[in-house]
């Protein structure tokens, strides 16, 4: 009972709801996004400043703190959560995308992957179990199964043997984690200070490319193995945003409909939007940091980027209306002139705006959807309207 999804309303024209997951640091209320802080860390961002966007939950990532620092030495400090200053829900990936981005510095075998360091090149041997003791070690509210995620333009044969990798490692992550309520001993290990003092939540991750009748199969499988969520993964690296939103509802009568709903990695604004509409509670993505450190803002209806030199005098805010700190106190003329210099409060103030757009957005789509009016909201929203104009 430590993991609790409750639906509060769903949209009768759509598959969007709104919902409550409890979790032993807080409530999450969904759908929600994640603020990705990848090595323990929002780029830019304080926990207090997080905060005051409203974010309820943020992620980290596994593969690259089990490199640097190492799970042990997060451990010995308390965790995640005592660790980072974070005192709310914390997710953790199992690495597995990171691992199977490094394409030449990789081994896939059955019983996991051998890796390279993109640090110093030293080599790692990542399974479905040592993947869940890290995360045990982290200590972050919710984990992740080890999976297998075939690039966008893979082919079927191919995309289905990672599938199937993907199933058995599940399994294997999810008697791990049965077995293992508290991490393996930890040299060091302050009594007072166990990592392990809360559950922790174990999602697996649905693959199977953009093919149908692989997605479904994954789909049924993971739901069958009766986790407290479920992960879509594999979506957003390669493939159209068309045969997206199309494994998006395939999918969605098959997943199990009082469990969370988590697409993984995805974070422009039409692309939440659309999946909200097809079922999803909640996103996680680098995107809105990402975007601040190159320069671009998430604006009315798409993305602008404001090193143009159309913004060179421009007295007016990133977005009009908007109520972010950096758009009640500075002005288009002075952001160009921090990224063109490329000084630090430049990245900092568009990440604010980034952040606190998508917060924003999620905050929004939640209250359309409690009143009802999500279906209008959906069919109104500028960037999709925008995107699809385009198209014309």
């Amino acid at each position: 009972m430590h993991f609790v999804f409750r639906i509060q309303k769903n949209c009768h024209h759509t598959r969007a709801r709104a919902g409550i997951f409890h979790t032993p640091h807080g409530k999450i209320h969904t759908p929600t996004f994640i603020s990705c802080g990848t090595k323990a860390t929002v780029k830019a961002m304080t926990p207090e400043e997080l905060k005051n966007l409203g974010a309820e939950i943020i992620l980290a990532n596994t593969y690259h703190l089990m490199l640097r620092p190492g799970a042990d030495l997060i451990a010995k400090m308390g965790g995640l959560h005592q660790w980072m200053h974070w005192d709310r829900p914390l997710l953790t990936d199992s690495g597995g995308f990171q691992v199977f981005s490094l394409a030449d510095r990789r081994k896939i075998l059955q019983n996991g992957v051998e890796f390279r360091s993109h640090l110093d090149g030293t080599k790692h041997f990542l399974t479905p179990e040592k993947a869940i003791r890290i995360q045990e070690k982290l200590g972050a509210d919710i984990i992740m199964c080890f999976d297998e995620c075939a690039p966008g333009d893979s082919d079927k044969k191919y995309t289905r043997e990672a599938m199937i990798r993907t199933h058995q490692w599940a399994k294997i992550c999810k008697k791990t984690h049965e077995n293992h309520c508290h991490p393996e001993p930890v040299e060091g290990y302050n009594e007072k200070h166990i990592v392990q003092k809360f559950p922790q939540a174990l999602f697996p991750i649905i693959q199977g490319g953009i093919f149908s009748d692989l997605r479904i199969e994954s789909t049924k499988f993971m739901a069958d193995l009766d986790f407290p969520g479920i992960a879509i993964g594999g979506l957003s690296v390669g493939e159209s945003k068309e045969d997206m939103y199309h494994v998006l509802e395939i999918i969605e009568p098959h997943l199990p409909k009082q469990k969370l709903h988590y697409l993984m990695g995805v974070g422009n604004p039409e692309d939440i939007v659309e999946a909200v509409a097809r079922g999803v509670d909640m996103f996680d993505c680098v995107l809105p940091t990402r975007y601040a450190r190159h320069g671009a803002f998430f604006a009315e209806n798409e993305r602008k980027h404001i090193k143009n030199a159309c913004y060179i005098k421009d007295k007016q805010p990133l977005v009009k209306n908007c109520a972010c700190y950096s758009c009640q106190n500075y002005t288009r003329s002075y952001l160009r002139h921090l990224c063109m210099e490329n000084e630090i409060l430049g990245s900092r103030l568009l990440s604010i705006h980034n952040l606190h757009f998508l917060l924003e957005l999620m905050r929004t789509i939640r209250k359309q959807i409690e009143k009802g009016t999500f279906e209008h909201f959906y069919r109104q929203f500028p960037w999709r309207i925008k995107k699809n104009s385009k198209k014309k």
